[in-house]
């Protein structure tokens, strides 16, 4: 197929050794419904055969670009792709993983109607492409994630992960452009990018129907790299905190003084943020001092919004749900005095 003079979208996909699934990932986008879109292989330090593969496809599929970068590196292939991209959007795919048929359709679509949205997600679908993949933690993200609905479900999940899935996101190119596209550094290039985002006012919008799998291998970056470990969220959902919610020496409370609550209690004091005390229901918590010397009190501290910030650190969905419930019958707005946090 030729390639199309203004493509709607750009699909950027980054390779490195990706031989055995990036023929299928292909097919998939070659399959799409809405067919005036290019493709932007950006091939980084490949030494298997997907450079064969990509060769093979740009070949017969003119709208096929083939970009060669010389070594590693997921972020310098995502700012490669995304700086000569010729659409107005670009959607974001992995070699390991597959576009449902009606993916780039339906995403431009949703973007034309909503000019407020900077970027559109979809539900996604869980594919475990080994059976000794350790699956229980990424089914139940995958669940939670699907239940992010509403621009407004996901601006409020931000501090609690990324509240889209990176192969699913189709955004606008001038948009993530003008913050200066991805960053590198000991963090999640995407969550940056989100949280970037967010803290510019950006909206971030879904379309509510399974439109990629999401396919989990041992071999994925998310399993062995440090930068998206627990640890390295963590720190980067706080250096966000702290220059947006928390901005100008705000300071916050705590809901939760298990250890969760106290870990985060802690790492945010380091962090610079003036943590007040933690709120705890548990009779046998209440009256201690805990994560260096913070005070544990109890329900009856909670009353109508006093300008902190209460930040939800809780583990379980349900007791979230429930804190939610106590909060707003005391007149409190998510945003504006609480946020979850995870």
């Amino acid at each position: 197929m030729p390639q199309p003079s203004e493509p709607r979208v750009s699909v950027l996909l980054p390779v490195c050794n990706a031989a055995s699934t990036l023929a299928d990932a292909l097919d998939s986008i070659g399959s799409q419904t809405l067919v005036d879109h290019e493709l932007l292989v950006v091939l980084n330090g490949c030494t298997d055969g997907s450079v064969d593969v990509a060769r093979s496809r740009a070949a017969t599929d003119g709208r096929l670009r083939l970009i060669e970068l010389s070594r590693p590196g997921l972020v310098e292939a995502l700012n490669c792709g995304l700086g000569i991209a010729r659409a107005p959007l670009v959607a974001r795919i992995d070699a390991d993983d597959r576009m449902l048929e009606r993916r780039l359709e339906l995403q431009c679509a949703a973007l034309r109607e909503h000019l407020e949205w900077e970027a559109v997600a979809s539900q996604v679908r869980y594919v475990s492409r080994d059976s000794s993949t350790c699956a229980d933690g990424m089914r139940k993200y995958v669940d939670w994630l699907n239940t992010l609905q509403t621009p407004e479900a996901i601006r409020q999940a931000r501090f609690i992960d990324a509240p889209i899935a990176h192969p699913s996101v189709c955004f606008r190119r001038d948009s993530a452009l003008a913050l200066g596209g991805y960053r590198a550094g000991d963090f999640p290039e995407d969550l940056e990018l989100w949280l970037r985002m967010f803290e510019a006012g950006a909206v971030i919008g879904t379309v509510a129907q399974v439109l990629v799998d999401w396919c989990d291998s041992p071999q994925r970056l998310t399993r062995r790299d440090p930068r998206y470990g627990k640890a390295a969220h963590r720190a980067l959902r706080h250096r966000y905190l702290l220059s947006g919610p928390l901005r100008g020496g705000r300071r916050c409370r705590i809901w939760g003084a298990g250890q969760f609550g106290r870990d985060h209690a802690r790492d945010l004091r380091r962090a610079g943020a003036t943590v007040d005390d933690l709120i705890d229901i548990d009779p046998r918590k209440i009256g201690r001092r805990v994560a260096g010397g913070l005070p544990v009190v109890g329900l009856e501290s909670v009353g109508e919004p006093d300008g902190r910030l209460i930040l939800l650190c809780v583990g379980s969905p349900g007791a979230r749900d429930q804190i939610t419930s106590v909060l707003q019958t005391r007149g409190h707005v998510p945003e504006r005095d609480y946020l979850a946090l995870q």
